[in-house]
């Protein structure tokens, strides 16, 4: 068969075109990544109210915990900890050069994960919860979002069996995610969505390797006997029960990648914005940790923390711990009265967070 079309008219590619191509196949991985992050991002400040939402919700309302000097030096050690390591992660994005943040990524990944975890462990320490477990840390989050103890920015989670995965408070999530920056909330939920259902899928099948693997738990063979390779939705069900709900803070748990992984050099050989995607961190970082620090402040007493924000180490003076008391916390526990002017709120903005 003759070709209608000379081969050479084709339009072959050209040799940077196909470097240019390979480039972008090996950073779609790192794209889709950011642009869960960014889309978290996006949803927090979309769907955020000037003082955060938390004043709304009887959970924070109801909120209270008899705390004695032991207690306050345990969360002191915790904040301190938390805002450590938020500092170090702020220290990071502000040198702004390409290549650094690129690299960062090593130590950034674990860094917001862990600044967040500290937050978290304060504030379930004013709910009782006094555990450095992470299973018995996911569980307890997890069902405080269920019932509304976090803001309608975070508060969405996954339910259900593998195969049968629910969304919950993201009324968007059920669009297909496309592998752009969000631009609309559409975008940015059903990002969102697709990153909870994947997240949701890995802890169903790693939980599934974690029962089959134990011969007290095992679901086996009524014939053989033996551990069973394939299941159904049946089995499926079995152990939904230990899977919990899948909340952003599972997605936060992501980041969680080792300087060893293979997955972490994924990311930093992509091409893709290394400055966006820490802005992207460090906010929903300084979100998180707003919300849990207002828990631990109403828990405190106000003049309470204050003080222990006045005493923060050197490095922490005068910096966003005090911006966050001021723009954060305050105006939940100590709002200005009614017959005050009323201060226009700005349109979002998607800088860095205070």
């Amino acid at each position: 068969m003759i070709p209608l079309i000379p081969q050479a008219d084709l339009g072959a590619p050209e040799p940077q075109q196909l470097v240019a191509d390979e480039a972008w196949r090996k950073s779609i991985p790192a794209q889709v990544f950011l642009n869960y992050f960014f889309a978290i991002n996006y949803h927090i400040q979309e769907s955020d109210d000037a003082l955060g939402g938390l004043q709304h919700l009887p959970f924070f309302r109801n909120h209270a915990a008899e705390l004695g000097d032991a207690d306050v030096t345990a969360l002191t050690k915790l904040l301190h900890t938390c805002w450590s390591t938020e500092y170090a992660l702020r220290a990071t994005a502000e040198l702004g050069d390409d290549n650094f943040l690129r690299n960062a990524l090593h130590w950034t990944f674990p860094q917001a994960y862990h600044a967040i975890l500290s937050g978290l462990q304060a504030f379930l320490y004013t709910t009782g919860v006094r555990s450095n477990n992470n299973q018995l840390v996911r569980r307890e989050v997890g069902r405080l979002v269920v019932k509304n103890a976090y803001p309608r920015p975070v508060s969405f989670y996954a339910a259900g069996a593998y195969g049968d995965f629910s969304i919950h408070r993201l009324p968007l999530a059920g669009y297909k995610a496309g592998l752009h920056i969000a631009s609309q909330e559409i975008d940015a939920q059903a990002q969102i969505g697709q990153f909870l259902r994947t997240t949701r899928k890995m802890k169903a099948q790693w939980t599934r390797a974690q029962v089959q693997a134990n011969p007290n738990t095992a679901i086996r063979s009524q014939k053989t006997g033996r551990p069973l390779d394939k299941w159904t939705s049946a089995h499926w069900q079995q152990i939904t029960w230990r899977l919990g709900y899948t909340t952003i803070f599972d997605l936060l748990g992501r980041l969680r990648i080792s300087q060893s992984s293979r997955e972490i050099e994924r990311y930093v050989e992509a091409d893709i914005d290394f400055k966006l995607f820490h802005a992207s961190l460090l906010n929903i970082v300084s979100y998180l940790n707003g919300i849990h620090e207002t828990y631990v402040a109403k828990a405190l007493g106000l003049e309470r923390y204050r003080q222990l924000v006045a005493e923060l180490p050197a490095h922490l003076q005068a910096g966003f711990v005090q911006e966050r008391l001021r723009t954060r916390v305050e105006p939940v526990l100590a709002p200005t009265p009614p017959t005050a002017p009323a201060v226009a709120v700005e349109a979002p903005t998607y800088r860095m967070a205070a």
